[in-house]
């Protein structure tokens, strides 16, 4: 069992919190906070810090919020009892602030530096500039990968737009309002990938344009296979939409193979054993298409009727302990 739920709500945060999820990256982190405090000072703007620990093999030193901080308040560390990933470290996050009765923003971001500090104040700005409180989603102008991943991404781009119809615009980096914060906590998908889940459960959002910033202490831990998994996570949150469409492929290779078949036997041409190659290709085509059809049906089925994790109600048994790193001002 995890911790009473309601032992959150004990500690009311400030306006704005900041959710940085961290795996090992203690010594990023320290390297942003400063960064954070003088973004925020600058813009006349403070901010509390949650840090959601997802099961780092090494303690965090408090010697990182020691300051001195103008803007920044409240640090504190949640710990979850294992590692969950980046986006399920994310929704406990989120489940946990809302649990607080606040804040009254939360701004989702890395703690590695690539999400720039400085552009956390024009997140805020564009948030408090909307009349409908929509996520306020950092929309990357230019990419400073190597070339081997831009392709890839680009081609995985291509992938996720054919299957969801939907294309890739943004990441984690993002503001929340409260009003948004209540409702996507309750939205299963996000237990998979936060922006996905926003725009699967039809919240209100805009963009502001941003530049990648510069990773600030060594190498990230995301390989060739968690950038594969995290963009297949993406795109099952649309699930049942993949499924149809993979159900209409289905059925046009069906009518292909029928197709073939017909013609391979009323064709009024023949070509030695070219009847023989169409009509047994065809039907290769035909149970293709049917184990396809089938398979999907029944995943769509079984989405649908099995138990879904829902982050706001499930979240605390992931959660170990709550640390307070640095008092907020009195």
């Amino acid at each position: 069992m995890g911790p009473d739920p309601e032992h959150f709500a004990r500690i009311l945060p400030l306006n704005t919190v900041i959710l940085l999820p961290v795996y090992d990256d203690w010594a990023s982190l320290g390297a942003l906070l400063p960064l954070l405090d003088r973004a925020l000072a600058d813009a006349g703007r403070s901010a509390d810090v949650l840090v959601v620990d997802d099961g780092s093999t090494r303690d965090v030193s408090t010697d990182l919020a020691r300051g001195p901080f103008r803007a920044l308040g409240r640090i504190e560390v949640l710990r979850l009892r294992r590692n969950l990933g980046h986006q399920r470290a994310i929704a406990v996050g989120l489940s946990f602030l809302e649990r607080r009765r606040g804040p009254e923003t939360v701004v989702v971001m890395d703690a590695d530096g690539e999400d720039d500090a400085v552009d956390v104040p024009r997140l805020l700005e564009r948030l408090d500039s909307e009349a409908t409180c929509p996520i306020v989603f950092a929309e990357r102008t230019r990419r400073s990968e190597s070339l081997r991943f831009q392709v890839f991404y680009r081609m995985y781009k291509v992938l996720h737009k054919v299957l969801t119809g939907q294309g890739v615009r943004v990441g984690n980096f993002s503001a929340v309002p409260k009003r948004r914060l209540r409702s996507i906590v309750v939205v299963s998908e996000l237990w998979n990938h936060y922006a996905a889940s926003a725009f699967r459960s039809r919240q209100p959002f805009v963009t502001v344009p941003t530049k990648r910033g510069k990773r600030l202490d060594g190498r990230s831990s995301m390989n060739f296979v968690s950038l594969v998994a995290h963009g297949l996570s993406a795109i099952a949150v649309y699930g049942d939409v993949v499924g149809v469409r993979l159900l209409v492929l289905a059925a046009g290779l069906g009518l292909l193979s029928i197709l073939g078949l017909i013609v391979s036997v009323l064709a009024p041409w023949k070509v030695p054993g070219w009847a023989a190659v169409t009509a047994g290709t065809s039907l290769v085509l035909l149970v293709q298409a049917l184990m396809l059809a089938l398979n999907f049906s029944f995943t769509i089925l079984g989405a649908r009727t099995g138990a879904t994790v829902i982050p706001r109600r499930d979240f605390a048994v992931f959660v170990d302990e709550l640390v307070l790193l640095r008092e907020g001002p009195k």
